[in-house]
């Protein structure tokens, strides 16, 4: 078992929404007893999981607050606290540490397209702005830049507090070099659920997981099974869970994964625009995957 901080399976949680788009408080305690039960090792809400960019300073700060309340210290509690505009991102993560976040994920900046000495300077402001824990978010299919290993690296090297980074690149060849190169209390992350078995095969502590939403304890047997070296049941626990970690972007996330939610009673059917319910032929394709897998 890994000693760093931040390792094993961890769930980029849904924000529920009542009809009315407010925040249903009670769908999200439930969220966390589920995650309870399951072991999953850490929840992240206030993620692009949880609709992040749509949420307002005094939401964020709710959700975070009810969810550490809820887990009664029973697990670890990060939060989604990233933007673009290095201030506000300084003040998402303030509020985050405030509320009772016992680490930061926060994104890189995107659209703003900023150099590699931009984004040191970003995360440098944020780290030294709170005390606890932050994982950078790499995930250049979103923001329109790649954090380059060498500034990871740098960021790990300067700054005591930026503890790991949630590596959505699927840049193998970048991943190989942070395993290579990071020091040893800075932990590396996998965003996505398909690569969770090559990922932690190479050296690689864990995922932050769409999918662990759904299915929560078989995404913490996959890691366990990679991580203890039994390549054999994390094959087949990876053959029947493919199709499901694919199915969960077949539209933007988190609309189908907040679908499959909805369909297994977990929280209601609500998005806030400009996100909007999946077609009707993925909603198709999509419950014959989880009838398939006893979800529903």
């Amino acid at each position: 078992m890994s000693t760093r901080y931040i390792s094993g399976s961890a769930v980029a949680l849904v924000t529920p929404f009542r009809q009315d788009r407010s925040i249903d408080t009670d769908a999200l305690r439930r969220l966390v007893q589920f995650h309870i039960e399951a072991g999953t090792d850490m929840i992240i809400p206030c993620g692009t999981t949880g609709e992040s960019p749509t949420l307002s300073g005094e939401e964020q700060f709710e959700i975070i607050r009810t969810v550490k309340e809820e887990a009664g210290g029973k697990i670890k509690i990060a939060a989604g606290a990233g933007t673009n505009a290095t201030l506000h991102a300084v003040e998402l993560a303030k509020n985050a540490e405030k509320a009772g976040a016992s680490a930061i994920l926060s994104v890189a900046p995107y659209y703003n397209k900023p150099s590699q000495e931009g984004i040191f300077q970003h995360y440098k402001h944020i780290a030294e702005a709170v005390s606890v824990p932050i994982i950078i978010y790499n995930v250049p299919g979103r923001t329109g830049c790649n954090v380059a290993a060498s500034t990871i690296l740098r960021l790990a090297r300067d700054f005591e507090n930026i503890a790991a980074v949630k590596e959505a690149s699927d840049n193998f060849t970048q991943i190989a070099e942070l395993l290579a190169e990071r020091p040893d209390n800075f932990s590396i992350l996998t965003g996505e659920d398909s690569l969770i078995l090559p990922f932690i095969a190479m050296g690689g502590d864990g995922v932050i997981s769409v999918a662990a939403n759904e299915v929560p304890s078989q995404v913490k047997r996959l890691v366990e099974a990679v991580r203890r070296g039994d390549l054999a049941e994390a094959q087949a626990i990876n053959s029947t869970y493919r199709n499901l970690f694919r199915l969960n972007f077949i539209e933007s996330n988190p609309v189908p994964v907040k679908y499959i939610l909805a369909r297994m009673g977990m929280i209601e059917e609500n998005y806030r625009l400009p996100l909007v319910p999946l077609s009707s032929e993925s909603k198709a394709i999509i419950d014959r995957e989880i009838e398939s897998l006893g979800l529903i």
